[in-house]
């Protein structure tokens, strides 16, 4: 096996791991799981979000996206409202309680990954990341991984 591919597969097993852990911990403590929240995060982050943001930023396609927004929906944590200059397309906007649950749940998603990555040299995470940055930005200029 190249190094590649075992660095494919320890890669996709920590994300795996870290994902679940920080997941079950916020939804312990919060009641939402770590896809809530990103969901969550992205409609806070980008101005005027709409399926087709989330979808773009997320990697997963527009029909899982409508079902995770409706949910989110559902819960009383965002709500569609009409595009101003499209009235076919909705904007999302968080409600008072979904800013209150991404604000509470930040910290839960912040001290769990600190204490989960703390056996790994601060510079070492630096490199990390800065590689990732690097290889997501190639993968995401082009058509690679984008949703059927």
């Amino acid at each position: 096996m190249s190094h590649v591919t075992q660095s494919f597969i320890d890669l996709v097993r920590v994300e795996t791991r870290l994902y679940n852990a920080v997941s079950a911990r916020l939804r312990a403590e919060q009641g939402l799981g770590l896809g809530q929240f990103e969901f969550l995060e992205v409609i806070d982050r980008v101005p005027g979000c709409r399926v087709l943001d989330l979808v773009g930023e997320l990697a997963i396609t527009v029909g899982a996206v409508s079902k995770a927004v409706d949910r989110l929906v559902a819960a009383g944590w965002c709500v569609r409202a009409a595009h101003p200059q499209d009235r076919r397309s909705s904007v999302l906007r968080l409600t008072p309680e979904g800013d209150r649950r991404l604000a509470a749940s930040r910290p839960v998603v912040e001290s769990t990954l600190a204490s989960l990555t703390a056996a790994v040299a601060s510079e070492d995470l630096s490199r990390i990341a800065s590689t990732l940055a690097v290889l997501r930005a190639h993968l995401e200029a082009g058509p690679h991984g984008r949703p059927g």
